[in-house]
């Protein structure tokens, strides 16, 4: 069997798994079942072998400047014990054993008048062909199935990128389908109701209650998944809990926070405390803002917002007036109208198309992306399901 190209994973004449993955897929496997279909003459024994060779090649290389200096005899003896103990370490029972004890025949002198050579090394290293033949054959099914690996990722990657595509272009003519003459005003108007009325109802509550009951009531927030809100520190969150401090809004305690300590101890007790408490979370306690109780525009899909509506309601409910806590159940209750859907697509595909997707759209352009990406899943897929993982 040949152990050269057979075995060199990087031949320039396979494809590059970049940008041919499913070819280089189909090389990388022929590679593989080729070198499996061609093994030593003892295939249960490649590693017994090959380490055999290996530890006696190591030893050769090791020592053949020493062994063949006229004047170095001891590093000579040296030399034959270190051979004499890795020929001992192996089993007596190895495939091309004879080729093991060949090399060993040509790295000996006849006696002290005599010295080795660098042809004797060379000629000990030629015995020891049929067992290098196992290591070689070890090291390129190696180097191949890493090759077959990294084409088996890399398709595994590329199919995830045209997933991602699909969706991209999918949704694309979703939105060029979207009815862009619908009455979008009719979902704005309450959504913009509310999201006015949430965030002065939030300012006008951080402005004025007390910081206890403004960062309790962000606790409360931060535990509803479908609100994005970052509990306070715990150490924040105690100290204005048991401290007499909690009674001041957040404005005043950042604004405190900047005073001299002589000139806060006037204020509060412990005004060291107070810095190490709320000025070194200054940056969270200054982005504390509605943002994370509007729903924003265009809005979400139907479900999602029904639900984190149901959350908002939850929290708004505990700082707010009535007018907000109506304005969110009235966002909550047009999510269950019929033309939701159709009108925040509409308002989706006023917002986000771009003129350049526009007459992509109307050219067909999206239509041909989306039949040649749905092409390459396809053979992507029927690659990864014909080859085995590694």
């Amino acid at each position: 069997m040949s152990t050269g190209s057979d075995a060199d994973p990087d031949s320039g004449s396979d494809p590059d798994p970049e940008t041919a993955p499913v070819a280089a897929l189909e090389a990388a496997d022929e590679r593989l079942e080729g070198l499996r279909a061609e093994p030593p003459a003892d295939p249960g024994a490649v590693d017994t072998v090959a380490d055999a060779y290996e530890s006696v090649a190591e030893v050769l290389d090791r020592w053949e400047d020493r062994a063949t200096d006229w004047d170095d005899f001891e590093g000579y003896v040296e030399f034959r014990d270190a051979l004499s103990e890795t020929l001992e370490s192996i089993p007596e029972d190895v495939p091309e054993s004879e080729a093991f004890l060949a090399a060993d025949n040509h790295v000996k002198t006849s006696g002290v008048s005599t010295s080795l050579t660098e042809a004797d090394f060379e000629a000990a290293r030629e015995a020891l062909a049929p067992a290098r033949s196992y290591a070689d054959y070890r090291e390129g099914l190696s180097a191949v199935k890493d090759r077959y690996r990294r084409a088996y990722r890399i398709a595994e990657r590329r199919r995830r990128e045209v997933d991602d595509r699909i969706d991209d272009l999918e949704r694309l003519r979703r939105l060029g389908d979207a009815d862009l003459e619908a009455p979008v005003e009719r979902l704005r108007e309450p959504v913009e109701r509310y999201d006015r009325a949430v965030t002065e109802a939030f300012d006008a509550f951080r402005r004025e209650a007390p910081a206890r009951e403004f960062l309790d009531v962000v606790r409360t927030a931060a535990g509803y998944p479908l609100v994005d809100v970052r509990a306070p520190p715990s150490e924040l969150q105690a100290y204005v809990e048991s401290t007499p401090a909690g009674d001041h809004p957040v404005p005043e305690l950042l604004e405190y926070a900047e005073y001299s300590t002589s000139k806060l101890s006037h204020y509060v007790e412990e005004p060291s405390l107070l810095k190490r408490r709320v000025a070194t979370n200054r940056t969270y306690l200054e982005e504390l803002s509605a943002a994370p109780l509007c729903v924003g525009w265009p809005p979400p899909p139907a479900d999602r917002l029904r639900f984190r509506s149901e959350e908002l309601l939850s929290v708004v409910d505990r700082f707010a007036g009535e007018e907000t806590v109506r304005a969110v159940r009235a966002v909550r209750a047009r999510t269950r109208e019929d033309d939701y859907d159709r009108l925040r697509e509409a308002a989706v595909a006023r917002a986000e198309l771009t003129d350049a997707e526009r007459r992509r759209l109307e050219s067909g352009a999206v239509a041909e992306e989306l039949d040649d990406a749905r092409e390459r899943r396809r053979r992507l897929t029927e690659a990864l399901e014909r080859y085995e993982p590694p």
